[in-house]
């Protein structure tokens, strides 16, 4: 298996959705083409920002095809394909792997609570075996408090040793820095993306092989610097994903790329996600002009 590593700022992209709570294709691939042109080395379609579980497997797929037509460069493009059930989880795999994506993000099924690892490790094999035709990558995604099933560090020596070179990296979004330097040190191909701006500069270390973030929907041109060094936009980009503490994120990634792009459909949610509060949503974006009026100055 032979694919383009992906690397460095990668945004976990969301998805424009229409007044009929069908995903909007066309946005969608536009600000994908914007955030590749301005600072974005990569992006994550269909993560949790990008509301995958709230859409179905036709949607997803859709969303999928629309990118690969686009002429987007998928090798700088993963996405998530992970499902409650296992054989939605193997189709989405499938679709993106004959698309030709440049790697595959898998939560675990995530209904079922407190499973055995021998469970967790056959969802795996499964995905492994139905897609060995045409063997795309896959990403191992660690969000307990969304998924309530980790990737622990044990399973995870337990899927490398598996799996082999089709198990390449994991996204970590439980926010714990010591779990994702233990997952990091596994081995030296495993490649650990964790879902701060913050961590950029031990991306650069050589520590993580990059960060995959929400807010980088909205401060890709400062996560670049930052990645390549420098201190004031790193500085810039952690205050811009601040303006969320309390706050709930996806929501408020969508009303401020409203406000950013000035248009309001962006701010639009699929259900269970509700709109931003009005007043979160003036507190956020004179935070944001805040942040970029002192770079201007």
């Amino acid at each position: 298996m032979t694919t383009k590593a992906l690397h460095g700022v990668i945004a976990a992209i969301a998805t424009a959705i229409e007044e009929s709570n069908e995903p909007d294709c066309a946005h969608s691939v536009a600000l994908a083409r914007f955030l590749l042109d301005n600072g974005c080395d990569g992006l994550n379609v269909l993560g949790t920002t990008g509301e995958a579980t709230s859409f179905s497997l036709d949607q997803r797929k859709r969303v999928m095809s629309a990118y690969a037509a686009s002429g987007l460069p998928l090798d700088r493009i993963m996405v998530g394909t992970g499902a409650a059930a296992t054989a939605d989880a193997i189709t989405l795999t499938r679709h993106a792997a004959e698309l030709g994506f440049a790697g595959a993000l898998v939560l675990p099924p995530f209904y079922y609570k407190g499973v055995p690892d021998d469970g967790l490790v056959a969802y795996i094999d499964a995905i492994v075996g139905a897609t060995a035709e045409r063997p795309i990558p896959i990403y191992l995604y660690h969000f307990p408090a969304q998924s309530g099933l980790p990737w622990h560090l044990g399973l995870i020596r337990r899927l490398l040793d598996a799996f082999g070179e089709r198990i390449v990296g994991l996204k970590d979004s439980s926010g714990d820095m010591d779990f994702a330097h233990a997952a990091a040190a596994i081995s030296p191909r495993f490649k650990v993306f964790p879902s701060t701006e913050a961590a950029l500069p031990q991306a650069r270390s050589g520590a993580f092989a990059g960060c995959i973030s929400a807010t980088a929907n909205l401060n890709a041109d400062l996560c670049a610097r930052a990645y390549r060094g420098d201190a004031v936009a790193l500085a810039e980009a952690v205050a811009i994903r601040k303006l969320f503490d309390g706050k709930p994120l996806v929501p408020g990634v969508k009303a401020l790329l409203a406000h950013i792009h000035g248009d309001p459909q962006w701010a639009r949610v699929a259900p269970p996600l509700a709109a931003f509060p009005a007043a979160d949503q003036a507190a956020v974006d004179a935070g944001y002009e805040a942040v970029r009026a002192k770079r201007v100055a």
